[in-house]
């Protein structure tokens, strides 16, 4: 069924509802023996009915995303002269931690994340932060 289809049965049972509504507060008016109560109560059921049936219809289906196995390519990182700490750097950016957050996490200070920074920038041939994260996903340098 398609998304406009589903639309326009979803808003004709709303009008379909409301119609009903309306009807029944006219039946209240020329037939004395039905309450005003009973009306109310019947309208309630309908619209409650009709809002369940709908808020089924309409709830999204979650989305899922699933990594691809990640597999670090060992020679690539070899050949690219990435140090052990320069990628434990990479991998905590990655993870967007600031500088700071990066030395204290390391036991450095926040001057030689910047220069590891600046190292592995050069090595990845990157001028961003976003930048080296991307390059080195794609060159599986990290998980």
């Amino acid at each position: 069924m398609s998304p406009l289809l589903k639309t326009v049965l979803r808003f004709g049972l709303i009008i379909l509802a409301l119609l009903i509504l309306f009807q029944l507060t006219n039946a209240s008016l020329f037939i004395p023996s039905i309450s005003a109560d009973f009306v109310i109560g019947i309208a309630a059921i309908i619209l409650i009915a009709l809002g369940v049936y709908l808020g089924k219809a309409v709830r999204k289906e979650k989305v899922v995303e699933v990594k691809p196995s990640s597999v670090i390519d060992e020679e690539r990182i070899l050949s690219l002269g990435i140090s052990p700490r320069e990628l434990e750097v990479l991998q905590l950016i990655s993870e967007g931690l600031s500088n700071q957050e990066i030395g204290e996490k390391l036991f450095v200070s926040e001057s030689t994340i910047k220069t590891h920074i600046s190292n592995l920038f050069v090595k990845l041939d990157v001028k961003r932060r976003t930048q080296a994260v991307i390059r080195a996903n794609e060159w599986r340098i990290i998980p």
